[in-house]
Order: C-alpha cells, then structure tokens, then sequence
C-alpha cells in the first residue's frame, strides 16, 4: 500500500525510562551533598553521652542550595561543638547500637538548653539537617507535596546509610512545623508536629497531656514502662514598681534645668532616658518527675513556683534605649558634616560687629604700638570683663533674637572664664587668681594622664576641654547650629578682650604650644604665649611705676606653684620692698627739711640711710637694677664699641670656663626665646623649605632661614662675652664641635689644648658665616625673633574665621575623650567585666582614627556606636543593680552574691538561682513578682502581711506566660515483642499557641 511505503506515515514516540527525573536529580543531589559532609554510613561516629556530662553550647552550621525542578531548597546542616571525645564505631558483631539522635531523646541533662535551635529544644538533638524553602519561595502547604518531600528524604536517608535525623520545614514559616526522619540499622524514629493557635481545654494540664503521649506510643504492657516528666513554668515581669526614675527629673527653677538627666556644666550626662530591661523571665522547674508525683488536672494543680526545686532568670532588653551620652555625642558628629559659616548662619548683619573687630590689623598693631597711658588697679579688675566683651555684638541684636539665651550664655562663659568671676577687692588686699588649674587636675587623674594624648584631644579641665563640653551641650539642648555659632563668636571676642588688655587665657598650661594635643588647643596656647610676651613690657612698667601685680597672693613666693608664678610673687615682693623704701624716702627728706643743715642731709640720704633703718636703700639699690633706662644709653655706646666695651646681658658663669683669649669668665647670656610655632604652621614653614630645592643657592637660602635663632644667640653672646671668638662661643653652644687635646709645653707641663671640629672647618659653614655678620647686642636690643602682635593676630582671625563644622570637627577628639572618660568612670563602679576591655580595644582603634589628616568619618560613626553600645550595657547593668538592691558601700557575702547574679545576667542568656524560691536572690525576684501583682490588681501593699500567709487574696505570680512539657519514655513498637526503643513528646502550652512536637521510634525488624 502507498501508506505503508511512506516512512513518515507513522509517528513513534519513544520514552526512554533510563533518564532521571526531577524528583530522582533532587535525591542524588541530597545523598551528594550528605556525602560531601561526611554523613554516610562510611563516616559515622558515635557520640560519647553520659549521663550528667555537659556539653557546649556552640553550635556550628554549613548549608548548600539545592532544587527541585525550578524550586529552590536551602539544605543545612546543625551540629554541636563537642568537648568531648568521639567513638569511632567497634565491631558490630553483637549488636548495632543505636544512632545517637535516638539517644538523645532520652539525655535528661539539656531538656531547656537557653538558647539553641527550635528543634534542639522540642527533641534534644546534637546534630541534624534540615531543608527549607528558598527565600523567595512560596511554602510548602500542599499535603502531596509535603508526603512527596518526606518520600525523598527517606529514600536518602535509606541509599546514604546516614544516621543523622533529616528534617522538612512545612507550611507557612511563622508556623515552624518540621517533619523528619530518622534511620538506623532496624530502628526508624518520625518526627511529627502538631501547631494550634489555641490550647483545647481537654489538653490544657499534665493529665490530659499524658493521654495524648499514652494513646500515640500505644503500648499494651502492664505494667506500663514509667514514664519520665520534666516541667517549666515561665512567669514574665514587665512592670517594675518601686523602683525609681533611671534619670533624674528636670528642674525648671534653674538655669540648666530644664533637661533629663541634670545636666551641668563640665559633665556628660550618663544612662538611658526609658527603663532599659524590658522584661524579667523566671523560668520554675520541676525535673525529672515520674507520672504520679505531681497532681495536675483541670480541678487542681501542685505546681506551685515557690515549691519549684530549679529556678532560672533571664532578662530582655529594650531594643535601642534612648541613651543620653551617646545623644549628645551623635549629635556633636552630625554637626562635623555642616558646611554654613558663622556669618550665614547668624545672619551677616549680627556677624558685622564680630568682624569688625578683626578687619584691620594695621589699625590693631597702631594702637599696640602706642605708649600707654597708667591705668587705676581698681578698673583692672576682670570681675566685668564679660559683660564689656559682649557689648558691641549685643548694642544691634535684640535680646529676644538671640540664638542663645543670654543667661545660659553668661553661665557658660563664666564656666569657660572663672576668673572673670573674681570679685572687685581694694589694693592693697589682692585676690590669689587661679592661672591654670591643670597641675592638680593631672596629678589626681594618673591613669589618664596619657589618655588625651592618645586621642590627640586636649588636658582633662583645660580651656580646650569644657569648650567641647558646652558646645555639645549647646547643640543637643539650647538652639543647636545657631547657638553653636553665638556662643563661638562670643567666646572669640572674649579672646580678643583678652589679647588687648594682657590677661592671660585661663586654663591653660605655660610654654609653647604642645604639639601632642589638637589644633585648636595649640592655637589657644600659642595665643598665651603672645599675651606672655605682651605683658612682659608691662610688667617692667609696673616696676617703675611702683604698681602692685593684681590676682598674686602677699608673701614670698610659694614654691608649690610653678615657676612662672613663683617669678611673678618675686616680682611683686620687690615692688613691695621698693614701695617702702620710697615712702621712708620721703619721709626722711620730710623730717630733715625742719633743721638746719637740710640740703647736706638729704643729699646723702640718697647713698646711706640712719643706722638701724632701711639699710638696703643706699648704693645697693643702684647695682640691683642695673638695666634701669637712665643707663641705656651708656650700655649703646659700649655696645658699639665692637666688643670691647661693658658686658651686657649676661645670666650666670659657665661651669668655671673662661674665654680663650683671655682670663675673663665664659658667661652665659640672657637669649631669646624660640618662636613657638603650632603644628600647621610647622607644616607650612617645612612645605616652604621644601619648596627651596636642593640646587646650592636653594640649599644656602634655606640654611640662612634656619639660621635665624643662630645669629640671635650669637649677638647676645658677643654681647656677654666681649674679646670672644667663634671657639667660645662653640663650647658653650654645642661642646661636641670643639675637640679638646691634651699636649704638653716646651717645660714637660701637660697642657689642655682644643680646636674646632671637622664639620666646622668645612668651607662655607653656615656657623662661620653667622659668626662674621652677627654684632654686639643684647638680646634686649635684638629684632624680636618672636611678633607675638602679628603671631596673636594670626591666631584671632584664624578662630573668627572657624565654620562651626569645623570647630565641631577640632572638638571631636576632645568629646570623644570626655566620653571614654565618663565610660570609665561609670564602669569602674564594677557593674560589668566585659565593658573594661571593650573600652580598651575602642581607645587602640580611634587612636588610629583621630591620627589621620582627614578623618573617615564612616569609621568614626562605627565607633560612636561602640560607645553607645557600652553605655547600654552599663545602664543595663545600673539597672538591675538598682532592681535587686545591690550595696555598693556593703561588702558581705550576700552583696557578694547579688553582684555576682547581676554580671550573669548580663553576660549569659540563662543564670540558675541559687536555692530556688528560698534562697536570697529568689526572694528578692518573689518580691518584685508580688509587688507587680498588688499593683496591677490595685490591692493595698500591706507589708506587715507574709508573702506565704492564707490570708493573702492576691496571688503572687501572674498566670504563667509558657509552659512546657516534656514526656519520655522506652517502650517496644510497634508489636509487644519489638525492641525497646524511645519515645518523646515535648508539649508547648501559651496563650496563643499550643504545639506538640513527638519523636516516636519503631522496630522495623521485628513489627
């Protein structure tokens, strides 16, 4: 036929039965991957469990994705890291033991592990894998396919030889019901689940309960194999009376009390605004109970908590605490991240009047340079030094449109300034002003004398200090980036009050600036150093004039203050001295104008005084102050007289030397000081040094620029030492350059002779050179190798010109300082351990940060988060301290106890009590319990009455939050003749969830 000619007549379709399925790929891959973990019969290993043992509670996890089709699985596997040792498994000639997931059923030493995976705590396993759902699959509801899943692992199980329980996680997630199974050689245990949202009344007690466990494992033996119960009961805690406000309350009487926390000046609010621990869970149980030991029905119950013979507390915290340290301190950083200027933010009409006071520094150092005129003491006082600093900014802005206000603003400056809180007193009883209070500071604070300088911030209580402090203050409570400026633009005023009128800055340390600390400390000091340098002509003006040094206690001077001060105290006690010898002076011209022979008499008064009286008034006096201006014109001419005329300038011998080329002492001369530099000024005079290039003209420019203190000393040498030569000079100033050998004369006598060194012979040294183009002049005479008008100018304009981000950015070391500080003086009250060596690790690692040019602000805000971190903790810590009324000041046993039971329960997820309901800490819990109940229940509190008394109509436990259950038994399954085998039922009871998770076990070798 034509038909079947046709080859393509006729279709077959072949279906090849050889190829694998999708559901045979996903069980080759589940054997693959339980062989890659080494899970098959190959590598089992049996667990060494003994009764009582205790084992860790790290747990270690690997997973993989594996499929089914197109749906994604995520396979893991849970297993726990033992301490003890593992059995390989031994000959099975006898008997094959069984898995140890079977055993586990049946260990009675971790029936409610703290905290462990779901399935550690409803079946005790120490190992097991579990597959879930991807994360962006839908569950698995559907019964088929939940049967089809469990089909497939039990072909695994089966092909692999694996020993280990295998689970699969069904419907919805929320839910958490696992099915599973377990295989060994004729043993299988299933793992089933039950989930309800309510508790059905007949299951609602041990009893019913035991029903359940009875009628699943069906067993008909008599007598029945007893049957091991163990009960929790957990009771929660969450209104927590009697027990006081964690911050103290605003007090709006005061000028600063309008806040949480009683804030004040130089002090970093400290601790949480809301009660950080949330929740107090005490956990009652009952172990290892036989059926018929405890009744437990819907008409009674003997599970009564303070009868429970193990208790166990947790605690739960509140998630992110609003914490007032790590506030003010979050804040302070987001200020670093603005960008506005004073100007614009204060607005440019109220910055005028600022600036204006730094917009024409000709006009400054004209002034400067003007002699001045003789002042009363009474109007030197710095009592109104505030007020008259702020008038010009104040005479155009309202009171009312200040950003700040203008109490907090004059606390805050009398904060910053104390000593213009000094009251008015007369002449002639000064008042001791307090120019650095740094000395005591440090020496009470040793350990952390180096803290600061970890941290490049500034000295504990300096200037630079309580600036941060109230600049923080400022932005968190009082009008945040406008009265950050406000209060930064006053406090520059205030500095430049200061710099005209040669008062010194407060809180500061004498000398130059230390490069160790932060910028803007170093601009502060190198802003004293000018005034310093200011006020020295000042100070000899006071000497001529006979005026008394305010602020500088009467007497000689004290030796426990510092050098300075002791120099100024000397200072004044001359002018005292002075002071009387002019006014006996002038009585003795008085007295002796009455008689007869006036004019001899009071010419000779003036070299020699009556015997008896002021004999320091005569010619000594005259040789005292040598430097006095009458002289100066003498002292020129000699001084012009190359070298060879009177030495001047001259501060003491030098170690006996004399000079060379004659018998005249070698004496150290009256120099000038180095010019203090802070570090970006450092930075910019090594840049321009740099720029000089290494060509020989760049090369002897730069030599002559460093040489400029050189020539300076040289001059006063010569000056000090006339006849000198470089040698001299050379011994005194650098005694490695001058080389002495020993030889001896044309008589046998050895004699000392010396010469320059090799370096200094070398052609064109710069010493040489310097030696010939210095003259004779003394220091005092010498061009000032220090400005310190132009240098304090510098500074003034580099602060008016600061944008509060930037001051913000200066500051942060010095908060942040402020901050560990507070840390550590809040955790050495010994709350908590872990916070020590916390700190520590935080102090290492913003070292690093605060060292770096430009700040990595991600890292910073980490950092910041540690710190809020560890306040946490220790108002954690605070708190239950306070809740079980620790005694700082009482060092017994049962302090002893509570302190120790406070860091647990921070530190560990679960702390046994120590004997229960009887013991101390229990009583104190039963306390806080019954306490809670009487107030929710609005019952009386009546002390007087027991808290075990009949009469007590309150009970002193809420309803249990949980209860949990845990039935156990070894019988034989499925048939009476089956082997023993165990059996588990852990049972869930809460308000909204009832839960029975089984592990029941058969024989499948004899059923």
């Amino acid at each position: 036929m034509p038909a079947d000619d046709d080859p393509e007549s006729e279709v077959f379709e072949i279906t090849d039965f050889t190829t694998a399925s999708e559901w045979e790929r996903f069980v080759s891959r589940v054997e693959e991957v339980l062989t890659e973990w080494k899970l098959t019969e190959s590598s089992v290993e049996n667990w060494s469990s003994k009764n009582g043992e205790s084992i860790s509670d790290v747990w270690e996890e690997e997973s993989e994705d594996i499929s089914f089709a197109d749906f994604k699985f995520f396979i893991s596997h849970h297993f726990l890291k033992q301490d003890c040792e593992k059995e390989e498994l031994k000959d099975k000639a006898e008997e094959d033991p069984l898995p140890s997931a079977m055993q586990d059923l049946l260990l009675m030493h971790n029936d409610f592990p703290p905290r462990a995976h779901c399935l550690v705590r409803w079946y005790g396993l120490r190992e097991f894998v579990v597959i879930t759902p991807g994360t962006n699959c839908e569950a698995i509801i559907s019964e088929s396919k939940c049967n089809l899943l469990l089909s497939s692992i039990s072909i695994a199980l089966a092909n692999s030889g694996c020993q280990v329980p295998m689970f699969v996680q069904v419907q919805q997630k929320w839910r958490r019901i696992y099915t599973g199974e377990c295989q060994g050689p004729g043993v299988r245990t299933d793992f089933e689940m039950v989930q309800l949202r309510k508790v059905p009344s007949q299951y609602n007690h041990l009893s019913g309960l035991l029903d359940i466990f009875k009628s699943k494992i069906g067993c008909n033996l008599l007598p029945l194999p007893p049957i091991d119960v163990s009960i929790r009961f957990t009771y929660i805690l969450q209104d927590w009376q009697q027990h006081t406000w964690p911050q103290q309350p605003p007090d709006f009487d005061t000028v600063l009390g309008g806040e949480v926390g009683g804030v004040e000046f130089g002090n970093l609010p400290f601790g949480a605004c809301e009660e950080p621990i949330s929740e107090l869970h005490l956990a009652t149980t009952w172990p290892h109970l036989t059926k018929g030991t405890v009744v437990d029905n819907d008409v009674y119950s003997d599970l009564d908590p303070l009868q429970a013979p193990h208790w166990s507390v947790r605690v739960r915290a509140a998630e992110n605490p609003q914490c007032l340290l790590g506030d003010f301190v979050t804040e302070f950083f987001k200020l670093c991240c603005r960008k506005e200027s004073v100007e614009e933010v204060l607005g440019r009409g109220c910055a005028e009047e600022g600036g204006q006071e730094n917009s024409d520094i000709s006009s400054a150092l004209s002034k400067l340079t003007e002699p001045a005129a003789a002042v009363p003491l009474t109007k030197l006082s710095v009592s109104s030094m505030v007020h008259s600093a702020r008038k010009h900014i104040h005479r155009r802005r309202h009171v009312d449109e200040s950003p700040l206000n203008i109490d907090i603003l004059n606390s805050i400056l009398l904060y910053l300034f104390p000593d213009a809180a000094v009251e008015k007193s007369s002449d002639n009883k000064p008042k001791t002003a307090h120019s650095s209070p740094l000395k005591t500071t440090e020496s009470e604070k040793v350990p952390d004398d180096n803290l600061f300088l970890q941290l490049k911030a500034a000295p504990t209580d300096s200037l630079t200090h309580r600036l941060a402090l109230c600049l923080c203050m400022v932005n968190y409570s009082y009008g945040g980036l406008p009265a950050v400026a406000h209060l930064w633009q006053e406090f520059v005023l205030e500095l430049r009050y200061r710099w005209e009128n040669n008062y010194l800055i407060y809180g500061l340390a004498a000398g130059p600036p230390d490069l160790r600390c932060c910028l803007l400390h170093q601009k502060f000091q190198m802003l004293n150093c000018c005034i310093e340098r200011k006020r020295a002509p000042e100070l000899r003006y006071r000497w001529e004039n006979n005026y008394l040094i305010y602020g500088l206690a009467a007497g000689p001077p004290d030796l426990r203050c510092c050098l300075l001060h002791q120099k100024f105290q000397m200072l004044n006690c001359c002018i005292e001295r002075k002071r009387a010898r002019d006014e006996a002076h002038r009585e003795g011209v008085r007295d002796r104008g009455r008689g007869p022979a006036s004019s001899t008499a009071g010419s000779i008064s003036t070299r020699e005084a009556p015997p008896g009286k002021f004999r320091d008034s005569g010619s000594d006096s005259e040789d005292e102050f040598f430097e006095c201006c009458s002289d100066q014109e003498e002292v020129e001419e000699g001084g012009n007289n190359g070298g060879k005329g009177k030495a001047e300038g001259r501060l003491h011998p030098y170690n006996n030397m004399t000079l060379l080329n004659s018998t005249e002492p070698l004496y150290v001369p009256v120099t000038q000081e180095p010019a203090p530099m802070t570090e970006d000024q450092l930075e910019e005079h090594s840049e321009v040094l740099a720029k000089l290039g290494t060509s020989a003209e760049g090369t002897h420019l730069r030599a002559r620029m460093q040489s400029a203190c050189l020539v300076s000393d040289m001059e006063s040498f010569k000056a000090a030492n006339p006849g000198c030569v470089l040698e001299d000079f050379v011994r005194w100033y650098s005694p490695r350059d001058y080389v002495e050998n020993a030889e001896v004369d044309e008589k046998g006598n050895q004699v000392m002779t010396g010469e320059l060194s090799a370096r200094m012979k070398i052609p064109g040294n710069m010493w040489v050179e310097a030696w010939e183009i210095s003259r004779v002049t003394p220091a005092r005479r010498q061009k000032r190798l220090f400005d310190d008008t132009k240098e304090a100018e510098k500074v003034l304009h580099y602060l008016a010109m600061q944008k509060p981000g930037d001051l913000a950015r200066h500051l942060l070391p010095c908060l942040l300082h402020a901050a560990i500080q507070k840390l550590k003086e809040e955790e050495s009250k010994g709350i908590t351990t872990s916070v020590e060596k916390n700190i520590q690790h935080a102090v290492s690692q913003v070292n690093k940060l605060l060292h770096s040019v430009n700040y990595d602000y991600k890292k910073l805000e980490d950092f910041i988060k540690q710190l809020v971190e560890m306040e946490t903790v220790i108002t954690r810590a605070r708190s239950l301290r306070a809740k079980f009324a620790v005694d700082e000041d009482d060092q017994g046993d049962a302090t002893e106890e509570l302190v120790t039971f406070v860091s647990s329960l921070l530190e560990e997820p679960e702390v046994v009590v120590m004997g229960a309901g009887q013991g101390l800490i229990g009583r104190i819990i039963h306390r806080l319990f019954s306490s809670a109940q009487r107030a929710a229940l609005l019952s009386p509190l009546d002390e007087d009455v027991e808290p075990a008394g009949e009469s007590r109509k309150v009970p002193d436990f809420p309803p249990p939050a949980g209860r949990e259950i845990l039935l156990r038994t070894c019988v034989p399954r499925p048939a009476p003749y089956s082997k023993a085998l165990p059996q588990r039922l852990f049972c869930v009871l809460m308000k909204d969830e009832f839960r029975l998770a089984g592990a029941f076990s058969s024989d499948t070798s004899f059923f």
